[in-house]
């Protein structure tokens, strides 16, 4: 075997190595950008205009808008690298935003971000870096990448904090051994350390706080926009299936929720269950939210079945703690996950990810979308 020649675990010396870096004007982007560069590869930046600004939008803390264009162009300027915009907003509202609105419609909590990273970000852009020859498609994700052999293998970050392999775990393994995540050694600070030394003007920017197409993370602004009739009141009920309060729409509740819920009752409520069938919404005591079994769909596997045989944790939502379970996989790419301990607030619309532990950390075995 050849030995590697470049960082990013490919035989060829970074002089012959095209990447393209997906800039969203952000600092983690740009200073991947600026690493590239230093480290002597031909760099293409690309940044995806996903959408068409408003002035909420403008005025809130979110990747992709108007603002973060310019600020990547100024970038790819100062680092004097070629950059493209592709203007992607139909590809966006088709497999993103139109997803969020009917997820919430069916009582589901859905996750926009890994919507968008399924489809126009390592899909389109995917494909689009394949038509350009580059030998790699580098983002400014914090994940932790290990290339041997060809095959690259993703892992938590280093930065716990910052880990973003939960929102990735529906990448394809083509797609996955053609990435690169250059941040997932390093921790946020070391991150704006190097973008101030690349002089970068992106150094001390805030970084992006919403859900890129709802501003000030008023959601339901955003199903009103597009579907004004879905606010339709029904009925609260609790665990015995009493009727004890009426609600405003179901779009406004998510499992375990406790606040809005406006029923008076001598211990607090939490949603348990959203009935979009009925349009109902099902209260309960908070003991009531915990659960141990989860059936998932669209199970994406990025390992093979035998390491599932070995401990498992999973993670039910991207601010969650890593939780030991047991995985069964099923028939139609579905899946029986048993928690050993319950969990509370487990929420059909979001996703169940896989990892097991060994020399490198915590590798992504693949993940599905919770069902019930």
């Amino acid at each position: 075997m050849n030995k590697e020649l470049n960082s990013i675990g490919l035989n060829k010396k970074p002089s012959d190595t095209t990447v393209v870096v997906a800039m969203s004007g952000g600092v983690d982007s740009s200073t991947v950008a600026g690493m590239m560069k230093k480290e002597g590869y031909n760099v293409i930046g690309i940044t995806l205009k996903l959408y068409d600004d408003s002035k909420e939008v403008a005025k809130s803390k979110q990747c992709c808008s108007g603002q973060d264009i310019t600020d990547a162009k100024r970038v790819a300027n100062k680092l004097n690298i070629e950059h493209k915009i592709l203007y992607y907003q139909n590809k966006f509202k088709q497999g993103v935003v139109d997803n969020f609105v009917n997820s919430y419609l069916k009582g589901e909590t859905p996750i926009p971000c890994v919507q968008c990273n399924q489809t126009v970000k390592f899909k389109d852009l995917f494909g689009f870096s394949k038509e350009l020859n580059a030998d790699a498609l580098v983002t400014g994700h914090y994940v932790k990448s290990v290339t041997s052999n060809n095959t690259t293998n993703m892992y938590r970050a280093i930065d716990e904090s910052r880990d973003q392999s939960y929102f990735l775990f529906n990448t394809t393994r083509d797609q996955l051994d053609y990435l690169r995540f250059p941040l997932g050694d390093l921790h946020k600070s070391e991150t704006r350390q190097i973008a101030q030394e690349l002089d970068l003007n992106v150094a001390d920017k805030p970084d992006s706080q919403d859900i890129c197409f709802v501003p000030n993370g008023d959601y339901a602004s955003v199903i009103q926009k597009f579907r004004p009739d879905s606010f339709k009141k029904g009925n609260i009920k609790n665990l015995h299936g009493k009727v004890i309060g009426v609600h405003d729409g179901i779009i406004n509740f998510t499992i375990g929720q406790r606040k809005g819920i406006k029923i008076s009752n001598n211990e607090p409520l939490y949603v348990v269950k959203i009935n979009s069938d009925k349009n109902e919404i099902i209260v309960g005591r908070k003991e009531s939210l915990g659960k141990k079994e989860i059936l998932l769909k669209d199970v994406n596997l990025l390992s093979k079945q035998q390491e599932f045989e070995k401990n498992i944790y999973v993670k039910v939502r991207s601010t969650g703690k890593l939780l030991s379970a047991k995985v069964k996989l099923a028939k139609n790419n579905s899946a029986n996950v048993e928690l050993i301990i319950p969990e509370d607030g487990i929420s059909p619309g979001q996703a169940c990810v896989f990892y097991n532990k060994d020399s490198q950390g915590y590798k992504v075995l693949g993940g599905g979308w919770i069902k019930q």
